[in-house]
Parts: C-alpha cells; structure tokens; sequence
C-alpha cells in the first residue's frame, strides 16, 4: 500500500520543472493578497498626509469610519454572491473580473472630490476585493502541491503585508516629495490599479483548479494539469492517481451527503456545524484582537501617546509593516513543522499578554503624561504585531480553506468574511470610541482576548500532515478519512504496480475495492494524452463505479 510521503518528489522543490513552473503561476495568483493589503492599508497612510486631510476637511469621528469601512460595505454587499460566479464560471475567471473591477473603483477614487465620491468609489473597490479574496486562496490550495499545500496557502494571505508595506512607503515617499501638491494623495490611490492590471490579464494564463474541473465533469484536463505540475507530464505517475482518485472520492462522498449544495449545506450536518463553528470564530477574532484599532487607526493611537509629527508617524507605520511580513512569513514557514493548534494558542496567549501593557502605558501617558509609558507604548507595538502574525495573517485563510470540502468550501470561505463583518463595525466603531472614551477602549479589548483564547483551546483542530481531501474530510468521522486515504493510497500502489508490469501496454485496467461500503473504482491507462472519465452509480447508493481512460484505445 502507498501512501503520499512515498509519492512525493523528496527532493527541493526549485530542482523539478513541474513545481519550479506551478509556483510561479501560484506567485501571481497569491498577489491578489497584496493588492488587498494595499486597499486596506491606504487609508491609514493617507490619514497621515496634509493634502488628504485638507481635500476632505480633515475628517474624523464617524466620516473617517465611513471612509474606511466603505470598502467592506460595498464588499458585504456582493459577499454572499462571489462563491456563486467562482463556482460556476471558475477560480480564474472570477480573479479575472475580481481584478478589472478594483481597476474602475481605484480610477473613480483617484478622482474623487469630495467625501461622498471617495466612498462610492471604495465600496465599487469592495466589491472587487470580495471577488478576489474568494477566489484566490481557493485557486492557490487546490493547484499547490501537496507538500507544499499548507506553506503556500499561508503565504497567501502574509503577502497582505507586502501589499501594506507598499502602501505605508509609497505614502511616505509623496508626502516627503509632494509637499504642496493634492497628488500627494492622489498618487498612492491610482498606483493600486497597476497589479490589479497585470494580475486581471496574466491569471487566464494559469492553470483552472483541479477539483473545479473535476466536479464540472471536465477530468481530462484536471488529469493533464495535475500530471503537467505534479508530476513532470508523466500522467502514469503514482501521485497523479492518489491525488485524482482521492479528488473523486470526496466529491463522491459529499454527492451522497449533500444531494443538492446551498449556504443551507453548510449547517446541515454535524461536521459541517463543526466546521463552521471555527470558520465564524477566527474570522471574527482576526479583525475583533485589536489589530483593527492599530492596523487601521494608527496616526490617531500615535497621537494618543504624543507622537505629534506626520513624518515620525509615517516611519512607525511603515516599519510597522515591514516588521509584521518577516513574522508572518517565518511563520508561515513553520505551519506544517510546528502545527496549527500550538501556533494559534501562542498567538491569542501573546496578545492578552501585550494588550494588558498597553492599557496601563496608555493610561500612564494619558492621566499622568508619563513619557517613559508612552514610550513603551510604541515599544510594544511590534510586540503585538509578532503575537498576531504568527497564527491569524498565515492562517487565516489556509486553515478556513482546507478545513472545508470542495462543494461547500468557496461558501464556507465567503462565510468566513461575513463573520469578518467584524473589520466593518470594528472599523466604523473605533474611531468614535477612541473619541470617546480614549485608552478605556483597551480594556474592552482584554477582555475579549482572553474569551478568545479560551474558544482557540476549546475547539481547535489541529490538521498537521494530512493532504486536501483527508484534512477536509477529520469533522466528517475517522471512517470517511480512512475511506479517502485508502483509496488515495491503493491507486497510488496499484498504478506504480501495473506501470511496472505492462509499461509497453496501450491500456491497463486497475480495480479498487473498498470493503466498508463496497465502491469499487476501474482505472484504465494508456500511453496517449487523451483522457475520458465515466462515472455511472448502480440502484445501491452504498456502491459505485468509477472509470477513467487514457490512450488510443480509451471508448
């Protein structure tokens, strides 16, 4: 019996053509990520900049909560709707038109004059941005290879922080340069339209996900991609038949659990409620752990502890920046070494812990001006920033995706960003309570850090060292794993076996057999780069064939 470590390449991944070429492609796929990094860090630098304040009268209170939030309103809005198009017309074409959108909104704010265009123009930006971050990281999972699923899918989401150290500098850069000129603001809106450009046109280029294609019938080409990435153009390779058999394996099992798929599926059983149990909490805690408050909020939390000059305050935010991408990438690196369980617990556990300082240094400076605590404030800030990179920037968003099967997973993510409706209120609602009650706000947030902490312990899952399908099936019961890997495992060692003993052969017929709910599955191979998959039920649902030809003589 095979299993995945044995049909895996061993060795670095820059030495095989087929992943060297896959990542490449999945490097201009998890640029989507920075170009959201960008769209939701540039309001924070633009708050810095003189010429910003004096086109908008210097807003504050509830209009810069609207100004910041518009683009999750306007996301929210097409939110429930973005799985539907990355489901139907594919993860690609969705980016695509993702991407033209962003490009209209960016031109549309650049030219804003006043506060009513500005946020128009950002909700127009949300809804691209919706579109993307739907798309792109269920794109990046199903392509990656499997050794490097958890690292890449990671990386997906740390490159936010590339996206915000651009804006942060650039930012920087025009109010040094531009002193007196309104393309001093202008300038870091319209830059954001350049990637949105090359990535809307470049990703048709790519390969389609592999699961999409399989669930649309279309095996063939799901077969020559993964055969293309995975193995080298070698279609009879082992990994190519335990990728695809344990691909359509699951699907088949969540046919039979979920004869029809709906935003209902997603609460209909037992490990679908546990799924989204953890799916609604983390993408809640990811804008409610107080990163909303310094990632969006920065230029007036300085002021708070008497950083008064714009040029100091534009270096802290874009050292800031700089300093949370090294933390979340070394993390991201360590996902599948270290695991998702204890990343997450030293993560909530390192922010109760600077949360607590910061109350009491920002209550020091406050009540007593008490430079040293102000001081120390700004200290911790990175502190703070290497607590929350280290689980919720890489995680986020790869531990949502793998932890939900194919057929619910594009819903389940744009739940996930529903339930981040949290960066909407949070952003809406901080600028008015730091108005109102200032460094009290703090305490409210050590509270819920610590209820946060408690949930992460009580209910996490770790997924160490499983692949797609066998991480997406743990809530689903022990047996349906053990289903999946054997059948995974079995056309690993069945195609490796007949490969052997009929290579000269046009066509080879395997059989698995499954004696817990006797599905059998046929595999015919031959040398020719055509493929052609029939799947037929018989009247017991509790068995089924599956066929796939290759070759010549595939009828």
């Amino acid at each position: 019996m095979e299993n995945i470590a044995e049909v895996v390449w061993k060795g670095h991944w820059w030495q095989n053509r087929g992943i060297r070429n896959l990542n490449l492609c999945l490097g201009l796929i998890i640029l989507a990520s920075a170009l959201n990094g960008y769209d939701s860090s540039v309001l924070n630098g633009l708050q810095i900049l003189p010429q910003f304040q004096q086109s908008f009268n210097h807003p504050d209170g509830s209009t810069l909560g609207f100004m910041s939030a518009a683009q999750n309103f306007g996301g929210l809005l097409f939110l429930p709707f973005a799985p539907y198009v990355s489901d139907g017309i594919g993860r690609r074409k969705a980016l695509s038109i993702g991407c033209f959108i962003i490009v209209g909104g960016v031109v549309l704010q650049t030219l804003a004059a006043n506060v009513g265009q500005f946020i128009a123009s950002r909700c127009i930006i949300g809804l691209g941005i919706t579109l993307i971050t739907n798309a792109a990281p269920v794109l990046t999972t199903e392509l990656a290879y499997p050794t490097q699923r958890a690292t890449i899918t990671a990386l997906y989401n740390t490159l936010w922080y590339f996206g915000s150290i651009i804006s942060a500098w650039v930012c920087y850069a025009t109010l040094r340069t531009l002193p007196d000129v309104i393309w001093q603001w202008r300038i870091p809106c319209l830059l954001q339209a350049v990637p949105a450009l090359v990535i809307a046109v470049g990703v048709l280029l790519l390969p389609e996900s592999p699961r999409w294609l399989v669930a649309k019938g279309r095996d063939a080409e799901a077969i020559a991609i993964l055969a293309k990435y995975h193995a080298n153009g070698r279609e009879r390779d082992p990994l190519v038949y335990f990728t695809y058999g344990q691909i359509r394996e699951a699907l088949t099992i969540e046919r039979e659990i979920n004869k029809t798929t709906s935003y209902l599926t997603l609460f209909k059983t037992r490990g679908n409620r546990r799924r989204m149990r953890i799916v609604f909490a983390l993408g809640f805690f990811s804008q409610w752990s107080g990163n909303g408050l310094i990632s969006y909020y920065l230029d007036p939390v300085l002021q708070n502890v008497g950083v008064s000059e714009a040029p100091t305050r534009g270096l802290i935010n874009g050292g800031i920046q700089i300093w949370c991408l090294f933390v979340a990438v070394s993390a991201a690196l360590l996902v599948d070494k270290i695991g998702r369980r204890p990343l997450f617990l030293m993560s909530n556990a390192g922010m109760v812990v600077v949360f607590v300082i910061w109350t009491v240094t920002t209550a020091l400076w406050t009540t007593e001006e008490n430079r040293a605590a102000a001081n120390a404030s700004i200290a911790f800030m990175p502190i703070y920033f290497l607590a929350y990179s280290i689980a919720y920037t890489p995680m986020l968003v790869s531990y949502t995706v793998e932890i939900l099967p194919y057929s619910i997973r594009a819903r389940g993510f744009a739940m996930m960003n529903v339930f981040g409706i949290g960066i909407t209120t949070n952003q809406f609602v901080n600028p008015i309570a730091l108005k109102a009650i200032g460094w009290k706000l703090y305490i409210v947030y050590c509270a819920w850090l610590v209820f946060e902490l408690v949930y992460i312990f009580l209910f996490l899952v770790e997924t160490k060292g499983k692949t797609l399908e066998e991480t997406a099936a743990l809530f689903d019961g022990k047996e349906v794993v053990m289903n999946i890997e054997n059948v995974g495992n079995e056309a690993a060692h069945q195609s490796r076996h007949r490969y052997r003993n009929f290579e000269k052969a046009d066509d080879v017929e395997l059989t698995l057999s499954r004696n817990e709910s006797g599905r059998s599955a046929a595999y015919t191979v031959g040398s020719a780069n055509e493929a052609r998959v029939d799947s037929r039920d018989s009247r017991s649902p509790s068995s089924m064939k599956q066929h796939f030809q290759y070759g010549s003589n595939a009828a």
